[in-house]
């Protein structure tokens, strides 16, 4: 790769996948800041994405991401008012605010004056997921999809794969979870999978006949999936070029991993447009809180938008159970493993497996992106 190219072949080789903005440049372990900034919180492209997967006009779309901007920064604050009685909190779109779970009335005030809504209910936080965290120690069988704690629902969400619904070792799995607190199960279509793929045309990068994602630049490197590649595997551009090798990888139990990168490739603090929007400048990682929109983008797909259904979720891949997942409405398709999520200006995580597709639908997982920089001691590069 020679600096005579363009920025966009550039950012393909780095980027390589899609990525969506990430975080700032603060030390991982402070990423989760929230990025102040003058700049527009999306391009009118990425508005015209929202508008088509979430059915979103133009000053809807607008008037969201604002909300969910504020959403975002009032969460930290309403948890701490709440104190011992919170019980989690989502992003109401309809409302356009933050919706906090308390256990006790004697906090709603407190939590109302950050400018959060309050909603009273039965358990808080800790005892759910104390109930998850039981559930982790369980045998899943195949059947057995995912399960997560749901703050609206006050309860452990366990999602079975319809079609087995009535076997008996699922039976048996969810008589056990109901043991550890309080469970309610939902039903999906298909089992969950990972989405590497197979060597194919495009902008990908490469490790032995696995195609993936890039995620986001890190200084030195990229952050991507976990599942796409082992520890000191070669990883190759979209040109078939020597980019660098995996220098961490976990899956399952995680799936994260981060590359190395050199040998004439260098990392820009920029995720690819794809020709659908124009290039992304990577300004922040701050959480968005459940219910806010999310957008993914990735090397088969590109650009795709949904909302943050579930966080800490586990998932039950046919390789193993994957913990602290965070689960949305946003399709993939094999070879956008490890590309990226953005909400807003704000980098969430890199694409781990899902069900369904881009022409019929599904939902989606991605490792957020704090962790992986936290597990590694990495620090992004940001705009």
């Amino acid at each position: 790769m020679r600096r005579t190219t363009t920025l966009r072949t550039a950012l393909s080789a780095l980027l390589l996948l899609g990525t969506w903005a990430t975080a700032s440049a603060l030390p991982a372990s402070a990423a989760d800041a929230p990025a102040r900034s003058t700049e527009a919180p999306a391009s009118p492209e990425l508005l015209s994405a929202m508008q088509r997967d979430l059915a979103l006009t133009r000053n809807e779309a607008e008037a969201r991401l604002a909300a969910e901007k504020t959403a975002t920064a009032v969460e930290r604050k309403a948890r701490s008012a709440a104190g011992s009685a919170y019980g989690g909190s989502w992003f109401d779109a309809d409302s356009g605010r933050l919706t906090v779970a308390v256990t006790r009335a004697a906090q709603a005030d407190a939590v109302r004056a950050t400018g959060a809504a309050v909603r009273l209910v039965r358990y808080d936080a800790r005892q759910l997921e104390a109930a998850k965290k039981s559930i982790d120690g369980l045998s899943a069988p195949a059947g057995v999809a995912s399960w997560h704690v749901d703050p609206k629902a006050n309860k452990v969400v366990v999602n079975i794969v319809a079609a087995h619904r009535d076997d008996n070792d699922v039976r048996a799995f969810l008589a056990r979870a109901r043991e550890a607190g309080p469970v309610t199960v939902r039903q999906i279509p298909t089992a969950p999978r990972t989405f590497a793929a197979g060597t194919v045309g495009g902008d990908p990068y490469y490790t032995g006949n696995v195609r993936c994602s890039i995620g986001f630049s890190v200084h030195g490197g990229f952050v991507t999936a976990g599942h796409c590649g082992r520890p000191s595997a070669a990883v190759y551009g979209w040109d078939r070029s020597y980019i660098g090798n995996f220098q961490g990888s976990s899956f399952p139990g995680d799936d994260y991993a981060w590359v190395n990168v050199g040998s004439g490739w260098w990392t820009v603090p920029v995720v690819l447009g794809w020709g659908t929007i124009p290039d992304q400048l990577v300004r922040g990682s701050a959480e968005a809180p459940v219910g806010a929109s999310v957008c993914r983008s990735g090397s088969t797909t590109h650009w795709h938008c949904g909302t943050v259904l579930a966080k800490n979720e586990t998932v039950n891949y046919s390789q193993g159970a994957v913990h602290q997942m965070t689960k949305t409405s946003v399709c993939a398709e094999p070879g956008d493993s490890g590309g990226s999520f953005i909400s807003g200006d704000q980098a969430q995580g890199v694409t781990s497996g899902g069900w369904g597709n881009c022409n019929g639908g599904g939902q989606t997982w991605h490792q957020p992106v704090n962790e992986i920089l936290n597990r590694y001691g990495l620090t992004l590069h940001t705009a």
